[in-house]
C-alpha cells in the first residue's frame, strides 16, 4: 500500500466523525431530548478519558525500576510528559474558555448597550457565535476530540513507518467506526436548544474534531517519536476532562436523572463496542 493510500485512509478514519453532527440540527420540545444526547456525550467521553489515559499510562509504567526496561531517567522523563500534557490540556482550556466568555459580552456590551437583547443578536449569530455557551462547549469538545485523534493518526502513521501494514489498516477501521460516534459527543450540547446550528458550523466542528487524524497520519509516517505520542494522549486527556466536567454541569441543570443515567450508559457501551472491534482486529 502505497503511502498516499494511507493517508486517504486515515482521512477517511477521522471525517467519519461527520456521521454523528447532523443530530445536533435535531429539536424537540421536551427537554428529556436535549438531556439524553448530552448524557451520550458524556459516556463517549467518559470512555475516551478511560482510553486515552490506559494508553498513556502504559509506557510510563513499563520503564518503572524493577521491569525489563525500567530507569529512573526514563520513568522520570515520560512521568512528566504525562503531568505536563494534562496541565496544559486542562488549563488552557478552562482560561481560553473563560477569555472567550469576557470577549464575548464586552463586544455585546459596546454594540448594544447594557442590559439590551437585540433581535439581531439572536436570529443572525456568527459562525462560531462564541457568546452562546453550548457552542462554546462544543467548540471545546471538538478541540479535546481532535487532540485524541491526533494521537491516533500518529498509531496509524507510525504502524505504517515501521512496515506494519496490516496493523495501519486494522487501526483505520478501528478508528473509523470508533470516531463515528465522537460526532454525537461534540454536538449533544447543542442538540434541542435555542438556535439549530448551521452546517457550516457543523462542518467546521467535524475539522477540528476530525481531521488532525489525518494530520497526525501525515506526521507518523515521517518520523517515529513515543514522547511526542505520549505529549498528546496527555493533551487529549487533559481537555477531555475538562469538557466531561462542563457536560456534567448542564445535565444536573437539565434536572433529567433517568436520561442522564441512560445516555451516559449508552456512550460508555458505545465506545467499548468500537474498541472491542480493534481488539478483535488484533490491532
Amino acid at each position: 500500500m502505497s503511502d498516499i493510500a494511507v493517508v486517504g485512509l486515515g482521512a477517511l478514519a477521522g471525517f467519519t466523525i461527520y456521521l454523528g453532527l447532523p443530530f445536533g440540527r435535531l429539536r424537540g420540545s421536551a427537554p428529556r431530548l436535549r438531556a439524553g444526547l448530552n448524557a451520550l456525550a458524556i459516556g463517549i467521553l467518559l470512555f475516551l478519558l478511560w482510553d486515552v489515559l490506559t494508553h498513556a499510562a502504559e509506557p510510563v509504567e513499563q520503564t518503572l525500576p524493577g521491569t525489563p526496561d525500567g530507569a529512573w531517567g526514563t520513568f522520570a522523563v515520560r512521568a512528566l510528559v504525562v503531568v505536563a500534557g494534562l496541565v496544559v490540556g486542562l488549563m488552557t482550556l478552562v482560561y481560553y474558555d473563560a477569555y472567550l466568555a469576557r470577549r464575548s459580552q464586552a463586544r455585546r456590551a459596546r454594540r448594544y448597550g447594557p442590559g439590551a437583547m437585540a433581535t439581531a443578536e439572536r436570529t443572525h449569530p456568527g459562525l462560531l457565535d462564541l457568546g452562546e455557551p453550548t457552542r462554546r462547549l462544543a467548540l471545546m469538545i471538538a478541540i479535546g476530540i481532535g487532540l485524541h485523534n491526533f494521537s491516533e493518526g500518529l498509531a496509524i502513521g507510525q504502524s505504517a513507518a515501521s512496515g506494519e501494514l496490516s496493523l495501519a489498516v486494522m487501526l483505520i477501521i478501528g478508528f473509523g467506526l470508533h470516531n463515528a460516534t465522537e460526532g454525537f459527543g461534540i454536538v449533544g450540547p447543542m442538540a434541542g436548544g435555542a438556535q439549530r446550528p448551521s452546517w457550516a458550523l457543523l462542518g467546521l466542528l467535524g475539522l477540528i474534531g476530525g481531521g488532525p487524524t489525518f494530520l497526525g497520519t501525515v506526521i507518523g509516517q515521517s518520523f517515529v517519536n513515543s514522547l511526542v505520542y505520549l505529549g498528546f494522549l496527555a493533551l487529549a486527556a487533559g481537555s477531555i476532562l475538562y469538557v466531561i466536567l462542563q457536560l456534567l454541569k448542564v445535565a444536573f441543570r437539565l434536572d433529567q436523572p433517568r436520561a442522564l443515567y441512560l445516555g451516559v450508559l449508552g456512550g460508555l457501551l458505545l465506545g467499548f463496542a468500537t474498541d472491542f472491534v480493534i481488539t478483535a482486529a488484533g490491532a
